[in-house]
């Protein structure tokens, strides 16, 4: 395996991601409703129908399908299957909105050295994974070098701060 070169291209960040969808406006509808996304204008240049969203410094980028009718179709929620993940601040009141909502989702539970982590698994109109969870207590920890980073920058301060008072143990 080839040793990682840092940034080779030079990215800053995901801008977006694009979803084919069946029909936009209820694409729109769930992303604005169910999970908070605002439209944003789309350039008027593209000759095929499709709307912007935009929230939590990402974008959604819904294309309609050419041939909505061949789309597959998904009933089963596995939480193995390619989706997005956004943290909450109360999984607790997560699940109560989506039962209020009637969605349905599917619970799991991660544990890693003491830390658990809550997920929320469900479909978006057309059978896109979303994942909502409080992941931001997991730390990611490079398989190589010495920094370790959080998913929240709070829990980085944390950890930076745990690193030097255990280096200053050490010393």
């Amino acid at each position: 395996m080839k040793e990682s070169v840092g940034n080779p291209l030079h990215l800053k960040s995901v801008n977006h991601i694009s979803l084919i969808c069946r029909s936009v406006e209820e694409s729109i509808d769930f992303y604005q409703n169910v999970l908070g996304f605002f439209p944003i204008r789309r350039p008027g240049s593209f000759n095929f129908d499709g709307a912007w969203l935009f929230g939590y410094g990402i974008g959604i980028h819904l294309l309609e399908a050419e041939h909505p009718e061949n789309l597959p179709v998904k009933k089963e929620i596995n939480p193995k299957d390619n989706h997005i993940s956004f943290q909450c601040e109360s999984m607790g009141a997560v699940e109560k909105k989506l039962k209020e909502m009637k969605i349905d989702y599917v619970r799991a539970t991660v544990e890693e050295g003491g830390i658990q982590v809550d997920q929320l698994f469900f479909h978006d109109p057309d059978g896109f994974m979303i994942e909502i969870c409080n992941c931001d207590s997991l730390p990611v920890i490079p398989l190589v070098g010495e920094v370790a980073r959080a998913c929240s920058r709070v829990n980085l301060k944390m950890m930076q701060n745990q690193n030097q008072i255990q280096m200053v143990k050490h010393l």
